[in-house]
């Protein structure tokens, strides 16, 4: 089998490894062996190692000494710190987004969002909730029109899903989660930047209180 071309593989390899260890699947302090990385996606070593790299600089991974990378450990006071920064930013993401979406920007977050309730009635799944959750946050980010800002926020939101407390899934704090997307999406709607950055940061401040009460 050829295997794809290296420009291609590379993206493609990150995402795969990256939606690993998101899912739960590669734990919090699992080995990243090149070596078994790459007979497990059934590539070469260079595009998982390249890989590898991408998760270290974006948090993910952290180096060991003497035991190489491992999935990086996000522990209470660590997610702590994490939300705190990220409700900052969250919060100028949504405001300067506020009046940059389109009628079709808008009709996308809606559609994740029906995504979202849909599946409160199923069980949860941890890669397929992170997947939308991270959509919603990173479709708003991206459209702030701050590369930079942009940058750090895929860092931190990344980060905040290591976390392996019941934050992303206790059916309490789904449907909450929910309804905090929903008042951001209204705010979205009206245009009002001020109402836009205070529904993003409410929705994160309320992550950390749910954090304190677990």
């Amino acid at each position: 089998m050829t295997e794809p071309d290296g420009e291609l593989l590379g993206p493609t390899v990150h995402r795969q490894l990256r939606q690993l260890v998101l899912s739960g699947e590669l734990e919090p302090g699992a080995p990243l062996s090149v070596l078994a990385l790459s007979a497990r996606l059934g590539v070469s070593r260079s595009p998982v190692r390249e890989a590898v790299q991408q998760l270290i600089s974006e948090g993910l991974a952290v180096t060991v000494p003497h035991a190489g990378a491992r999935v990086a450990v996000v522990d209470d006071e660590r997610i702590r710190e994490v939300l705190a920064v990220r409700a900052v930013l969250d919060g100028l993401a949504a405001s300067c987004a506020a009046t940059r979406l389109t009628e079709s920007d808008l009709g996308k977050l809606t559609a994740i969002l029906a995504t979202q309730e849909r599946f409160l009635r199923d069980n949860t799944d941890p890669a397929r909730d992170t997947e939308l959750d991270l959509e919603f946050h990173t479709f708003i980010r991206d459209r702030a029109g701050n590369a930079t800002l942009a940058s750090e926020l895929a860092r931190l939101e990344a980060q905040a899903h290591l976390y392996r407390g019941d934050l992303w899934t206790h059916p309490r704090n789904r449907s909450t989660a929910l309804r905090e997307h929903r008042r951001i999406l209204d705010a979205l709607e009206s245009g009002h930047p001020a109402d836009a950055r205070a529904a993003a940061e409410a929705h994160v401040c309320g992550l950390i209180t749910r954090l304190d009460r677990h």
